[in-house]
């Protein structure tokens, strides 16, 4: 299983993070790009971006347009998956309802790479409900319950990048959440979560934030803590 969960940067700020989802996927088979956070008429514009974004890996790159087209297909045929951003309900809600997210869990167990940016990072930790005042619960779920690759941490992503006012109101619910003995890695849009299997670095050039037992700790890019 190797992962990638961005903090929700592109261009320069995701530039090695490509490169390594890259090298991880290979050339031998395309790469699947998954745009189901995002609101359907903007599919072909999100395509446009992602071939921009990642063409320096010169690999072919293939779309879905639903979770039940991804569910109905053979991901074993690709090289790596990249999940973007948009809404983290509307993402992990479709996922669940057609049954793609079990697809996606069985791909990561059988060695597959997934590169998630924004939403699609925030679903593959343990639980989205760290999003809470980030996206808006139109999907009316109620399981936020995520993939879960890093053994119960939850993730925020785009932390810091925004105004001081919402910067407060996310800390002040994730510091709620870590008092009941969640585990939540809040990332900057400058750094990447790199899992390949049991070792999991940060890389980035910003400082990233863990909640833990009602503490905020900063963190340098380098190894991830053990927590």
């Amino acid at each position: 299983m190797r992962v990638f969960l961005n903090g929700g940067g592109d261009g320069a700020n995701a530039q090695e993070a490509y490169q390594r989802f890259g090298a991880a996927a290979g050339k031998a088979k395309p790469l699947l790009y998954v745009p189901l956070a995002m609101e359907q008429e903007t599919y072909p514009s999100c395509f446009s971006w992602i071939t921009g974004e990642l063409e320096s890996l010169g690999v072919k790159i293939e779309m879905v347009h639903s979770g039940e087209e991804l569910a109905g297909l053979d991901l074993s045929h690709f090289g790596g998956i990249f999940i973007g951003g948009g809404n983290t309900y509307k993402l992990l809600h479709e996922l669940k309802e057609s049954g793609a997210l079990l697809k996606l869990t069985e791909y990561l167990k059988a060695g597959g790479s997934v590169f998630g940016g924004s939403a699609g990072a925030i679903i593959l930790g343990a639980d989205i409900d760290t999003c809470r005042y980030a996206d808006e619960n139109l999907a009316g779920l109620s399981d936020t319950a995520g993939i879960d690759v890093l053994s119960g941490i939850s993730l925020l992503c785009h932390y810091g990048n925004e105004d001081e006012e919402i910067t407060q109101r996310h800390t002040t619910h994730l510091l709620g959440l870590s008092q009941s003995g969640r585990r939540i890695l809040a990332l900057p849009e400058e750094d990447t979560v790199v899992l390949n299997g049991e070792k999991a670095e940060v890389i980035g050039t910003r400082p990233y934030y863990l909640f833990q037992e009602g503490r905020q700790i900063e963190c340098l890019p380098g190894p991830l803590p053990k927590i």
